[in-house]
């Protein structure tokens, strides 16, 4: 099996790569791999067997002022690299986000759920969902959330940069989700292909839920520091450009229903990256 992964040097792909340790892999940056560009997508695709997507425009912010640039990265570029892969007869992970939601449900999002993105960049990922089931008979639709890792700049690395410098912290306590380890997910996406797990839609998000605020005392409190010094505001407080999903805790079910293990508990999650210093700020 040949498996190429647009997007290879960012934080995902950079853990999609270290999963994939051994195998045939191939990972592209922006820089090796434009997706927009179909030229290079129908000279690179050909000759791989498994084809993952973790290439995006996701500056959430930025994307309200610059549609059209994330459009083409996050749905053109997705329609690309997903119809290459259809004509090479290769499988197709796309990742997708939780943005695609409208933030508003009290209760777990099913894989199901109805897109109603109400920003920019969710805009742009709905409609990449939406062109990537075009053109491919069989893709993995992959949707995450609340990302960390080792690499590359996250809320987690955020958190500690600012403990260093001030003596508290004030993060937002009235947004919910999921905080998800990149190795998680990338472990999942490795292991839902190996499975040959049925295609579809999956939430690639680490279970539970947990407020900004809670997350950020999570990572106090498993860096060894005290989580009292994280202090709650509301997102009036912190005003952005973009709108944030009030809630986008995403449901499991397509994982039971493949006879997949759900994934773990975030606060599992946490200890395990901190175990291994992938919180380490840089």
């Amino acid at each position: 099996m040949r498996y190429l992964i647009a997007g290879g040097h960012g934080m995902l792909g950079r853990d999609l790569a270290r999963v994939l340790d051994g195998r045939d892999v191939t990972a592209l940056g922006r820089a090796e791999l434009d997706i927009t560009d179909e030229a290079a997508v129908r000279r690179v695709v050909p000759g791989h067997d498994v084809v993952i997507n973790a290439a995006a425009y996701t500056r959430v912010d930025d994307a309200e002022t610059h549609e059209p640039e994330a459009l083409a990265i996050n749905a053109a570029g997705a329609a690309l690299l997903a119809t290459a892969a259809a004509e090479a007869g290769a499988r197709f992970v796309q990742l997708s986000t939780d943005y695609v939601f409208d933030g508003a449900a009290t209760s777990p999002y099913p894989e199901d759920a109805l897109r109603d993105p109400q920003g920019a960049y969710g805009r742009t990922k709905a409609e990449g969902e939406r062109l990537v089931l075009e053109a491919h008979p069989s893709p993995y639709l992959v949707r995450t959330a609340w990302l960390y890792g080792a690499h590359g700049g996250n809320f987690a690395r955020t958190m500690l940069r600012l403990a260093a410098a001030r003596d508290t912290v004030s993060v937002v306590a009235d947004q919910v989700g999921q905080p998800t380890w990149t190795l998680d997910l990338a472990t999942a996406i490795v292991g839902l292909l190996d499975a040959d797990a049925p295609s579809g839609i999956y939430h690639g998000t680490n279970s539970g839920q947990a407020s900004w605020f809670d997350f950020a005392r999570a990572v106090f409190a498993v860096s060894g520091l005290d989580p009292d010094r994280v202090l709650p505001i509301d997102s009036a407080a912190y005003p952005v450009p973009a709108p944030r999903p009030a809630y986008s805790v995403l449901g499991h079910d397509a994982w039971r229903r493949a006879g997949l293990a759900e994934p773990r508990d975030w606060r599992e999650a946490l200890s395990a990256a901190a175990a291994e210093g992938a919180l380490a700020a840089t």
